[in-house]
């Protein structure tokens, strides 16, 4: 009877620990630091890591090979300011009132960071900050290399740079960390953020060797450009270099979870600011070597608000009602786990007004075009460089493809719908395909399902373009929207 007794009590132990395996394991763990590097434009597909042998990332690739790669992963906006925005909070851009280019956090929005400190980690940013000066108090330091890192002359419309790369203070903030708390770095990168210049690594890479992609035509205008762009990645990467080397300088590398994410796509016409996947898929890697077995890939899908409410059950903290974003613990320990079977993205103004909306499961991606009247205009940057000058000639030209002259497309199709599966380019629009009628119908629901679920409502008014759409300059008498909803209502008297 005693060794049935002492059997049954271990077969219930190793039920419940199969049960809960990812709550235990993260229980059990040292509470882990965490550095998150958040890669400024950098497409999913653009480091050695996913598939580009033309791009020299040995550290990223290291991450990779040390850790877990995720190959579906998706931010909820292609655009700068409000994919931070989310990312911090765990919130869709519109539920965290920051989903138009350059709007600040709000103070009432709560982030992951606050409930970190409140369990005793030391925080730090370092690096663009592009959040707003609301929420600064919730680190604690703040190196912000200045607010010329992310805005644009008013005479060029070009950017203005504190400091090129955005990392210069990485390492100084980690020789100042407290040794006697774990701790969170933001470490948010410049790179490979447009404006390009050339020799900006001691090798540079040469046109000739990039990979161009397909949304772009094979011009030498857009091979120079991307291998500049190609230089940024390995500036990035050098710098992630330095710090995972310091890292083990200090000897904590071990219990540190490193996690890499970009905030959009790269900064080219079809990519950055679109819903689809050269907009919204994005590189995300974790390595932690006391936590995560090495050379480990997850198909699982996940999206950006997911890394909050992950990092907080990692500390040991609560996460807060607030959070939309589901934990990705048990994938960490076990990549073929599921946390969700579809993912929601979105686009408001940025530089020019838009309003998409998209939902993505492992086959199908259906987009809602809100105005449909509007073609998909690139970012500004992206629309006065040399690259677009060779899409414009060519577009004059009658020589673009489909894909690369999408961008100009007026009116465009309300709704879109796409097999990522069998046409990964998106390319195949099968909204009025009698035989997708079902599939487009059910993402059809879902997406308004999630739309009333977070409040995302059609705004009164539209808001005006910054620059011109054909030239990319600056517009007489342009007025950034640096004031968010709430901000604009009390404005308003509402």
């Amino acid at each position: 009877m005693k060794l049935r007794t002492i059997f049954f009590l271990r077969l219930c132990f190793v039920l419940l620990s199969f049960t809960w395996s990812g709550q235990l394991w993260a229980q059990t763990a040292a509470r882990p630091n965490v550095v998150l590097f958040i890669a400024d434009d950098l497409a999913w597909e653009d480091t050695g890591a996913y598939g580009n042998p033309k791009v020299g990332t040995p550290n990223i690739d290291r991450l990779a090979r040390e850790g877990l790669r995720f190959t579906r992963a998706f931010v909820t906006i292609s655009s700068c300011s409000p994919s931070r925005s989310s990312l911090i909070t765990g919130r869709y851009p519109h539920s965290a009132d920051a989903e138009q280019l350059h709007w600040p956090l709000p103070a009432e929005q709560v982030t992951f960071v606050e409930k970190l400190k409140a369990t005793g980690y030391w925080t730090a940013a370092s690096g663009k900050w592009h959040l707003g000066a609301a929420v600064k108090n919730r680190f604690d330091l703040v190196d912000d290399p200045g607010e010329a890192g992310f805005q644009t002359d008013p005479k060029t419309g070009k950017m203005l740079a504190a400091d090129d790369s955005g990392a210069a203070g990485w390492l100084p903030v980690m020789q100042k960390r407290p040794t006697d708390k774990p701790f969170f770095l933001w470490f948010a990168a410049l790179d490979p953020h447009r404006d390009y210049v050339e020799n900006s690594i001691a090798n540079p890479h040469k046109p000739a060797d990039v990979i161009v992609p397909p949304h772009l035509p094979d011009t030498p205008e857009v091979r120079y450009e991307l291998a500049l762009y190609y230089d940024e990645i390995t500036r990035l990467d050098e710098n992630v270099g330095k710090v995972m080397t310091e890292l083990e300088r200090q000897g904590v590398a071990d219990n540190t979870l490193i996690l890499f994410i970009s905030d959009n796509g790269r900064p080219f016409p079809g990519a950055k600011t679109t819903m689809y996947d050269f907009g919204i898929r994005t590189p995300l890697l974790a390595r932690w070597p006391k936590g995560i077995r090495r050379g480990l890939v997850s198909d699982s899908l996940i999206s950006s608000i997911d890394l909050a409410p992950t990092i907080l059950q990692l500390a040991g903290a609560t996460v807060p009602s607030t959070v939309q974003g589901k934990s990705f613990v048990n994938v960490l320990k076990n990549p073929k786990a599921k946390i969700r079977d579809a993912i929601y993205a979105e686009k408001n103004w940025h530089d020019y007004e838009d309003r998409v909306r998209a939902v993505r499961n492992e086959r199908f991606k259906y987009i809602r075009n809100d105005y449909p009247d509007l073609a998909g205009t690139p970012s500004a940057d992206a629309g006065r460089s040399p690259t677009m000058d060779a899409i414009r000639r060519w577009h004059r030209e009658g020589k673009l493809t489909p894909l690369q002259s999408r961008i100009f497309q007026a009116p465009r199709p309300a709704e879109e719908l796409y097999d990522v599966i069998a046409d990964p380019l998106e390319i195949n629009n099968l909204a009025g395909n009698p035989r997708y009628a079902k599939t487009l119908a059910t993402l059809r629901a879902r997406l308004k399902q999630w739309g009333d679920e977070t409040n995302d409502v059609l705004p009164v008014r539209r808001t005006p373009d910054e620059f011109d759409r054909v030239t990319g300059q600056p517009l007489p008498g342009r007025k950034l929207p640096r004031l968010s909803k709430q901000e604009m209502q009390r404005a308003l008297g509402k």
